[in-house]
């Protein structure tokens, strides 16, 4: 039996073998076209080569494409598990000439392939063309020998292909099999058409013309060829299967499931096995590339074929989980082919599980809900939309599953109400926002999310896509077109918004009518909102828009994000489990990280966090994020993020290894955080890691500042620079110039100890116009004295001196001290019960144009705007005296 692993290898080598570059499948969340939710088709990657906005290096390609259909336009989700073709996920083989061969050679391939390599007897093949295109309709004659009653003329848009209103077009010839007359039904354009008598299994379109806008139509300057065959169509045939669920690789899917359950797979259980093959499918490829479970777009559509398929699983009477258990299986098929999935395991099996076991949890709660309201519904009625909306906010049960549910016992759902209860809960989160005393016209944002849904982030895996823009804020409104400064909201978009301390991001976007500069990226009610300013032209909504990260820019705060982390466990291993992250900073220029700790951090102990992160950094090894709950995080010893908010899910991103740490579940993880955040792949991009310092931040919180890769080494030149300077100065090796400068910072101060003593001797032996030593006033000795070149700092010691001179009495000075007065008051010990220093100091500060002052009864300082008036302070202090 010919396997489709086989299968897709013998037709990519046919046309390798015929020129055509063999190129990987594209992600399922297309980069290139804003309108999709997931590739549909093996053409989306190659859209711009279609339209000639990119050229590339070949002319003809061939693809096995993976495809997802569950959501949107293409939605076979309620279809699939119930008829033998219908699939979440599918790869769509196809080769493609970009204005190279076209309809003379693309038939021939066709037909020799089928006929020759995978020896498809000729005579059960039938084609249809386009009723007006003669051209394709004598080329099947002449290649394939084909009758005029082997090929059909379709008048419809069946064989016309349209790639949107306007666009490339062109008619399509379909290649049908015949599985005889024991199978019910007729050839394309019979009556009987939808049986299963006639499967078509390969479409070619001819891309010949361009729809205008007017409705008129223009041959193309490049005509081109766009195919498409589903391998599971072609492989059931080539099988001698009539299901695709029969071929070998469903079939292998389908026993997991029944080894998992213990349930027989073609007995009663059958259809619940194929809609968890199906549903295993679709839902690992999309959590390899990173969409996540979640209450919005894509993530939401995930989340309903996730619980789709485990509510079949529960059906079939699975106690425990069974979807993570079917992973290593479907790698087995896969694998091989498409190495994101054994890449991508561990977080494909941890994110099944956890959703898995959250949704057991109220599965059971939720069918009893579900129940007790239909209970008194006749057939054909419907469940109320409040009853359907309690069933998805409560018991996280989507919409179509409840429909879902409802169908096998011939009831409905109030899908209006359903909605209005929908509504009614996001005017409710509007309100409690507001209630925060957020920015008002930020409630804008609200409106976006309600009309148009929230943002699907692209960022985690490329820095470039296309979006569609869905609103457009000037000046606080929205507008429908814009220059200068403006606020964008796409469909989708790689910007990273700020958030738990990792700055926005900056770069382009472009449309086909302006470009805009973006130069921050902010978040608000799931709308990412990027900041900037048209620079070219003018931008509007509805327009697709190509989206470039500033990838500079993105590197360097990613390295500094990634830096943060293993700061924290570091810092944790060298001062104590008590350190709590208060706050980050985590921009493309440096990192600022707060933390919980009482003291300031040592030379020495800031050296070890140092050298213990470059250590880590040096090991580069791969940095791995898990999807698991909050709890079960936490239980692993994760750390939480300061600021930020968790859902039902978290990014758990673990970093580094360290045999015998007893980090993590394993032991040997270095660190384990739970973040939102972008990060580098592995810990060898960080580059280098270097402390700017320690500080404190508020009372409690110590601050460090530090810097990674190209900055972090420039940083570590310019110190060189400096110290090279330094000892070419002091005349001495770079590694003597701490002991130089010791020195001569020792000379200095023994040099300005001896400065301020001979001031001191100066200043003593001085005169003015003050009292002399002698004077009495009130009976005590007094000095009052205006000193010249000493300064504030001298006068307290000139006090000193003058009291032990005087040995009972009271002294004031005062000293010009760059303009400013200073003064110092001082009384001997004997007098301080009946005068204090502080008072004498008040009593002269006054004229000097100062407020008051301070200190001891013994001694007291205080300062004033000027000195000018240094002579009537001192009679206002002799005033003061004499009237005690």
């Amino acid at each position: 039996m010919t396997s489709l692993s086989d299968i897709r290898s013998t037709f990519l080598d046919f046309y390798a073998r015929n020129g055509h570059e063999k190129v990987a499948s594209s992600p399922l969340v297309p980069r290139n076209d804003p309108t999709l939710m997931f590739t549909n088709s093996g053409m989306v990657q190659f859209k711009n080569r279609f339209t000639g906005v990119e050229q590339g290096p070949y002319q003809r390609a061939t693809t096995s494409q993976k495809c997802v259909r569950a959501g949107g336009k293409h939605n076979d989700l309620d279809n699939v598990g119930y008829t033998a073709r219908h699939h979440t996920f599918f790869e769509m083989l196809g080769n493609f000439s970009f204005g190279d061969y076209f309809k003379n050679e693309a038939i021939p391939y066709a037909w020799d392939l089928l006929t020759k390599d995978f020896g498809i007897n000729k005579d059960k093949l039938l084609v249809t063309v386009y009723h007006t295109d003669d051209e394709a309709a004598e080329i099947w004659k002449k290649v394939g020998g084909l009758t005029d009653d082997k090929i059909i003329r379709i008048p419809t848009d069946d064989n016309f292909w349209r790639m949107g209103p306007t666009g490339p077009c062109g008619p399509c010839t379909e290649i049908f099999y015949d599985h005889g007359d024991k199978i019910w039904g007729g050839p394309p354009g019979s009556p009987d058409e939808d049986g299963d008598r006639f499967i078509e299994i390969w479409n070619v379109v001819f891309m010949q013309n361009e729809q205008h806008a007017d409705g008129s139509m223009t041959p193309l300057d490049m005509q081109s060829i766009d195919t498409g065959m589903g391998l599971e169509r072609i492989g059931a045939l080539l099988q001698g299967k009539h299901d695709n669920y029969d071929t070998d690789l469903m079939r292998a899917l389908i026993e997991a499931s029944a080894h998992a359950t213990n349930v027989d797979p073609d007995g009663d259980g059958n259809t619940h096995h194929r809609v968890i093959a199906d549903h295993l499918r679709s839902t690992s490829f999309l959590i390899a590339e990173g969409v996540l479970p979640s209450n919005e777009g894509r993530g939401y559509v995930l989340r309903r074929i996730m619980r789709r398929a485990m509510r079949h699983a529960h059906l079939l009477g699975a106690k425990d989980p069974v979807m993570h258990k079917l992973v290593p299986e479907l790698i087995t098929q896969m694998g091989a082919a498409y190495p994101e999935l054994g890449q991508g395991q561990r977080l494909i099996e941890e994110t099944l599980l956890n959703e898995e076991i959250r949704f057991k949890t109220t599965l059971d709660r939720g069918l009893k809900l579900l129940d007790d309201e239909v209970s008194g519904l006749a057939e054909g009625g419907e469940l109320p939309g409040a009853a359907a909306f309690k069933l998805y906010d409560t018991f996280g049960f989507p919409l179509d599953l409840t429909q879902d549910a409802l169908r096998e016992k011939g009831l409905g759902v109030d899908t209006d109400g359903f909605d209005a209860a929908m509504a009614e809960q996001k005017a409710k989160a509007r309100a409690a926002w507001s209630g925060t005393g957020a920015e008002a016209d930020a409630s804008v944002w609200f409106d976006v999310a309600d009309q148009h849904g929230t943002t699907d982030f692209l960022g985690y895996d490329t820095l470039s896509a296309e979006g569609q823009i869905v609103a457009l804020i000037v000046d606080g409104a929205s507008a429908k077109t814009a220059k200068g400064e403006v606020q964008v909201a796409l469909n989708q978009t790689p910007f990273y918004a700020e958030s738990g301390g990792q700055v926005g991001d900056a770069g382009i976007i472009k449309t086909e009518s302006g470009a805009v500069e973006i130069t921050d990226t902010k978040k608000v009610a799931g709308v990412f909102i990027h900041i900037g300013k048209v620079v070219s032209g003018e931008i509007k909504t509805g327009q697709g828009a190509s989206l470039v990260v500033d990838a500079d820019r993105r590197t360097a705060i990613q390295a500094n994000h990634s830096a943060t982390h293993l700061l924290n466990e570091a810092l944790r291993n060298v001062l104590g489990d008590h350190i709590a992250q208060k706050g980050s900073l985590n921009a493309p220029d440096r990192l600022r990280f707060d933390f919980s700790h009482n003291a300031a951090v040592s030379l020495d102990d800031l050296a070890k966090v140092e050298r213990e992160v470059n250590a880590l950094i040096r090991q580069n090894t791969a940095v791995e994020t898990r999807i698991m709950t909050p709890d079960d995080a936490r239980g692993l010893g994760a750390q939480a993020l300061f600021g930020e908010k968790y859902g039902d899910e978290v990014r758990v991103v673990s970093m580094g290894q360290l045999a015998g740490s007893g980090k993590g579940a394993d032991g040997m993880t270095y660190s384990l955080e739970l973040c939102g955040g972008t990060h580098v792949d592995r810990l060898g991009e960080i580059g280098a890691f270097v402390t700017l310092g320690d500080s404190a931040s508020s009372a409690g919180v110590r601050r460090i500042e530090a810097l990674t890769g190209q900055a972090a080494l420039d940083y570590l030149r310019e110190q060189d620079h400096r110290l090279a300077a330094v000892a070419n100065v002091l005349k001495a090796p770079a590694a003597d110039v701490a002991d130089r400068v010791k020195a001569l910072m020792d000379e200095r101060k023994a040099l300005a100890n001896e400065v301020a003593q001979l001031r001191r001797d100066v200043a003593m032996g001085g005169g003015g116009d003050a009292a002399p030593v002698d004077a009495k006033v009130n009976g005590m000795g007094f000095v009052g004295q205006v000193m010249q070149g000493v300064s504030g700092k001298d006068l307290p010691a000139l006090v000193d001196q003058f009291k032990d001179r005087i040995g009972s009495g009271v002294v004031l000075l005062i000293a010009d001290a760059g303009g400013k007065a200073a003064v110092a008051a001082g009384v001997t010990k004997d007098l301080t019960d009946k005068v204090s220093a502080v008072d004498v100091l008040r009593a002269a500060v006054p004229l000097l144009g100062g407020k008051g002052g301070g200190g001891r009864a013994d001694m007291a300082q205080g300062g004033g705007a000027s000195a000018e008036n240094a002579d009537a302070a001192i009679a206002a202090a002799k005033t003061y005296l004499e009237g005690l």
